[in-house]
């Protein structure tokens, strides 16, 4: 996490700086939309973080293994796929839990499908999709996409089984 955190910064400053430079207080319209992002985000990503840390303190370690662990095989694939595309919000929820899972024991696959089946299925978004772009492009993309998180979790349990 570190490098990320420097890079961040780094391009933060850079940022900041180039507002400032530029003139027109645009390094203060910036840093109050920032503060305005903060404060609707914090909450979610706070929550979101209390299920990440909560799943492995509540969930007994044999049960969470056998049903999405490495062990697990096609079946934890498929409940990683089902439930990420089930899973409600954007990354500030997903990706906590999915490290909390990951952490706690959860196969390198199911969490590689979880997160494919939430990127490409997105059951939630749906509804404005079909909205949007009609129901014809909605059903199009979802049997476009269909087969991919648990491939995708196949591929990651092939070739990654021993990585976290």
């Amino acid at each position: 996490m570190l490098v990320p955190t420097i890079i961040m910064g780094v391009l933060a400053v850079t940022l900041l700086l180039i507002g400032y430079f530029k003139g027109e207080g645009g390094h203060i319209i910036g840093l109050k939309a920032s503060v305005r992002l903060l404060v609707e985000i914090l909450p979610l990503l706070f929550l979101a973080f209390i299920v990440a840390g909560m799943v492995p303190v509540l969930l007994p370690k044999e049960l969470l293994l056998k049903w999405v662990g490495a062990e697990a095989g096609l079946r934890g694939i498929f409940i990683g796929t089902i439930a990420g595309g089930f899973a409600p919000g954007g990354p500030f929820v997903s990706l906590p839990i999915a490290a909390g899972l990951l952490h706690s024991g959860a196969g390198i696959g199911t969490m590689v499908a979880f997160l494919t089946g939430w990127s490409l299925w997105a059951v939630s978004r749906i509804p404005m999709e079909v909205g949007i772009l009609g129901w014809k492009v909605a059903l199009i993309r979802l049997v476009c996409t269909f087969f991919f998180p648990p491939i995708a979790g196949l591929i990651a349990q092939a070739l990654f089984s021993g990585a976290k």
